[in-house]
């Protein structure tokens, strides 16, 4: 996209000069940026906020001279972009290295200072970018009185080979350049909440364990986060050394030299690993995340909602043909691979729980719990053992999209956390009806509930009477819920 700046160090601002009404012109400390008025809320889409140089940090940029046009977003990082994002509107943005854009959606560039909410996209660390339709931050900005910022960060190999942690770096220079300008979109920098989904989740417990954030953030929500995802400096250098076999070269500094479209054929090739799709991921025992991430997140006093969907997997094997033909045998093998000895009673717990239900959908159910539930639930558990404030829900709406076969999968508590269920394959994925309004004020509200007060609106969770906020038509709060097959994972 053409811009009429570009970045420098210092230099005098320009003169103002007339712009048209349907703009909105802001004077931050960076320089001068022009959006587009909304009506009740301002866009500023396509701020570069830090340049780049492959496998090395982020450069911030921290001012420039002309006026930046924020009028359109910038370009995506490079991925092999899947279904969701095609579906989300994602393949209509160019692809580029230079990919470090952000988005602020406010409702007045004033001194009112409101609560920022900072959102970091998921697309398992190789897909995704801040400018999804689904992320446009107008109508919460508008719901709450908070400012929204997206952002894109560098995925793949790009942004997580080895030990280098170049995505998790640009999400903290990100949160610098919030720090010294969203004052200027009527934001507060001294309150910042972090939100994200799948690996976008599992990213905000990496930012706790970096100590370049620690005081760039004050409060998380973690949707759905790719737990199982994260690693620690080991995996990070045997999954490197695959992936350079892979593109055909002999070390890192050769890597760099390669065209990016290797790149992205090479990570086609890669198999997807069998410790949870650690490929590509942000890694502890590093300079930049020094110690084991949970044990940080756990040990992190910053107030955490956490949450998942009921039936998270399905979005992943509803359409797998490949077992659509599976019989109460193949439930047998899988259960067995978990469970062992005791996966028989572990069959009788899952359909006790999820009667009328296909082999392939019980085995779903399972999976949903040991890949997202199990996780999120441990991490509250250790959270709560050390007194640290968070809030646990489970976001139990099912799409009557594709005859419901989806139920609450995974994703589809996005357009209602950003209540845009009118965006572009929303309706698609959600299905109709006038009542799925209701689930996106209960979630969109306690977001930024959460956002102003600390408080998203139900009890904290506690090892013991661990309260889960249920979202969804018929919202309640569950002590303990599914009890039994949370006990089956001890």
């Amino acid at each position: 996209m053409a811009r009429s700046a570009t970045p420098s160090s210092d230099g005098p601002r320009p003169p103002r000069v007339p712009t048209p009404a349907t703009t909105a012109v802001v004077a931050c400390p960076a320089g001068d940026v022009i959006g587009v008025d909304r009506g009740g809320t301002a866009a500023f889409t396509g701020i570069r906020y830090a340049g780049v140089d492959r496998f090395r940090p982020p450069q911030d940029i921290t001012s420039w001279t002309g006026r930046v046009m924020a009028t359109g977003f910038g370009a995506q990082a490079p991925q092999n972009g899947g279904v969701l994002e095609r579906l989300l509107g994602g393949s209509s943005f160019p692809m580029a290295e230079d990919c470090l854009f952000l988005n602020v959606f406010t409702p007045g560039c004033d001194d009112v200072r409101r609560p920022v909410l900072v959102w970091v996209h998921g697309g398992a660390y190789v897909t995704g970018t801040g400018a999804m339709p689904w992320y446009d931050g107008s109508a919460l900005a508008a719901r709450g009185d908070v400012v929204v910022v997206t952002i894109n960060y560098r995925l793949g190999a790009l942004g997580f080979l080895d030990d280098h942690n170049s995505g998790t770096l640009d999400q903290v220079a990100a949160l610098r350049w919030v720090a010294r300008n969203i004052e200027a979109f009527g934001g507060d920098a001294d309150n910042v909440t972090v939100f994200g989904e799948s690996a976008g989740g599992s990213a905000l417990m990496a930012l706790m364990a970096t100590p370049a954030a620690d005081r760039l953030f004050h409060r998380a929500i973690a949707m759905s986060p790719s737990i199982l995802q994260l690693r620690d400096a080991d995996q990070g250098a045997r999954l490197a050394a695959t992936f350079l076999d892979l593109l055909g070269v002999d070390s890192i500094d050769d890597a760099r030299m390669a065209p990016v479209d290797a790149i992205l054929e090479a990570q086609a090739r890669f198999p997807a690993s069998t410790a949870g799709l650690k490929n590509f991921s942000p890694t502890s025992g590093t300079d930049v995340i020094p110690e084991p991430i949970l044990d940080v997140a756990a040990a992190d006093p910053r107030p955490l909602v956490i949450g998942t969907n009921r039936d998270e997997m399905l979005l992943f094997t509803a359409y797998d043909h490949s077992r659509s033909d599976w019989t109460d045998a193949d439930v047998g093998r899988e259960f067995e691979r978990r469970f062992g000895d005791d996966a028989a009673a572990a069959i009788t717990a899952y359909r006790s729980h999820r009667p009328d239900t296909s082999p392939s959908q019980l085995v779903s159910a399972m999976q949903t719990d040991e890949v997202f539930r199990v996780p999120a639930q441990r991490v509250g558990e250790q959270r709560s053992d050390r007194g640290n404030a968070t809030w646990m829900y489970s976001f139990d709406f099912a799409s009557r999209a594709f005859g419901g076969v989806m139920g609450a999968c995974h994703g589809l508590d996005i357009p209602f956390a950003f209540d845009n269920l009118s965006r572009q394959g929303a309706e698609m994925f959600t299905g109709p009806g006038d009542d799925r309004q209701r689930v996106a004020d209960q979630f969109a509200q306690a977001i930024v509930d959460f956002a102003h007060t600390g408080d998203p609106g139900w009890p904290e969770f506690e090892r013991d009477g661990r309260a889960t906020q249920r979202i969804g038509l018929e919202p309640a709060v569950d002590a303990d819920p599914d009890a039994e097959l949370r006990a089956l994972w001890r």
